[in-house]
């Protein structure tokens, strides 16, 4: 047998190519058995086969450098994840002030928007992020300006210049810890999301809207800051991937089953996020409680995602999202039951704790449905997918609640969306494992 050449993922500046034999024999002194195969040379390497390309692919999985890279992502996240999720206080503030006399679904509209241009980009950087372009979308849209033109286009296709690569380059640091790099750098949104809607609830009132959006976007080129000088990819670039949208990752049935789960879950997910803060005023809640209500969520949403990074690399990210999403549906449709303020606040905690931990592993399920390669691809497609129910959910939420003056229907509605993504995250989940039992 000859040389083998394995190919260990290194910065692309540095392409290094790691020769090992795997027929010469031991040496006299060495007495322990000799395993003639590349999968025992590539464990002394750290190294694991790539199911799809067949080629081995080391991971660091864990050390300074890959956490710190974790940090500057979250920090990433924080200044654009982070800062969609505040948009509740908009509008809140939107529908009392500025725009008082245009219904909620039109308001709504604004921050559908908003939520759905942070994923769609992915498709388009995704793709770049696979070819090889990573700082150039961080460097272009890290300015705070684009915060101040325009709430729902700038802001979306800004904060999805950033999201959608810096989702795809966690897999290059990390193998058998992936899902805990990932809802370790998923806290930075519910940081964001806790922060910026007292950040902005507070200045707005002392130094008024114009100002409280500048100043916000200095925030944003700072955190932005951290997320340039720690992030880096590490696996080369392949040139031949394909065409930006690769039809031929829907081959896969459990592929496209997640895809279409998380798109159907988006069209309620967002729903309690985007009128919490109105509907508990609606239900008798003081306006100066009511708006902790968004924070409180988001610290719900925090500690959903430690929970998901310590469970789901040991269990499987979908053994972990299905059983938390279908408590997150049983909670909207509670929602509208909800009068007290401690109700309020259980509600608050329970569904930012189970949302978060979909949000935050939404990814992980696509990674290992194709090649490291092109995980930028893949992920990109999916959040392009449920970009779709990002945008239409929250509208339709406040469709229903002009039609119907209540929101118990608004319950009805998002709750059903997401225990129907449930009945097709389990379908994917079978013919991931072509079964019911085991890690997915």
């Amino acid at each position: 047998m000859g040389d083998v050449v394995i190919r260990v993922g290194t910065p692309i500046s540095d392409k290094t190519n790691i020769r090992t034999s795997v027929s010469d024999p031991p040496t006299p002194r060495d007495d322990r058995p000799h395993d003639d195969s590349v999968a025992a040379q590539s464990e002394k390497l750290n190294v694991v086969i790539d199911d799809e390309d067949g080629e081995p692919i080391s991971y660091p999985d864990g050390g300074l450098r890959a956490w710190l890279l974790v940090f500057g992502l979250g920090c990433g996240v924080c200044a654009t994840f982070g800062f969609v999720n505040a948009w509740g206080v908009f509008q809140a503030y939107y529908e009392e002030t500025l725009l008082r006399d245009t219904p909620a679904s039109n308001i709504a509209w604004i921050g559908s928007i908003q939520y759905a241009l942070v994923f769609i980009p992915g498709l388009v950087f995704g793709k770049l992020f696979d070819l090889g372009w990573f700082k150039t979308p961080l460097l272009i849209s890290s300015g705070y300006w684009e915060f101040v033109l325009c709430q729902g286009i700038a802001v979306g296709l800004a904060c999805g210049a950033i999201f959608g690569p810096i989702m795809g380059i966690v897999p290059h640091w990390f193998k058998k810890n992936l899902n805990l790099a990932y809802c370790a750098m998923s806290i930075g949104s519910s940081v964001g999301g806790t922060i910026f809607p007292i950040i902005v609830r507070n200045l707005i009132q002392d130094v008024g809207f114009k100002w409280t959006m500048r100043i916000t976007g200095f925030i944003m080129l700072f955190l932005l800051g951290f997320c340039n000088i720690f992030a880096e990819r590490r696996l080369p670039p392949k040139k031949d991937l394909g065409p930006f949208f690769n039809l031929r990752a829907f081959k896969s049935p459990a592929y496209s089953l997640f895809s279409a789960s998380a798109f159907v879950n988006f069209l309620g997910l967002y729903t309690i996020l985007t009128y919490i803060d109105v509907s508990a005023q609606a239900a008798g809640i003081p306006k100066n409680f009511s708006f902790y209500l968004l924070p409180i969520a988001n610290v719900g949403s925090g500690c959903g995602r430690i929970i998901a990074g310590l469970g789901a690399d040991r269990i499987g990210p979908l053994n972990m999202v299905i059983p938390f999403t279908i408590v997150n549906g049983l909670v909207t449709f509670l929602w509208p039951l909800a009068h007290s303020v401690g109700g309020y606040v259980v509600l608050a905690l329970v569904y930012g704790a189970t949302a978060g931990i979909f949000a935050s592993l939404v990814a992980s399920p696509v990674v290992p449905m194709g090649s490291r390669y092109d995980v930028g691809t893949r992920v990109g497609m999916t959040f392009t997918i449920l970009a779709m129910g990002a945008l239409a959910g929250p509208p339709i939420s406040g469709a229903i609640l002009d039609a119907t003056g209540s929101y118990k229907w608004v319950g009805i509605y998002a709750g059903t969306s997401i225990e129907l993504a449930v009945v097709l995250m389990v379908i994917a989940r079978w013919f991931v494992l072509k079964g019911w039992k085991g890690k997915c």
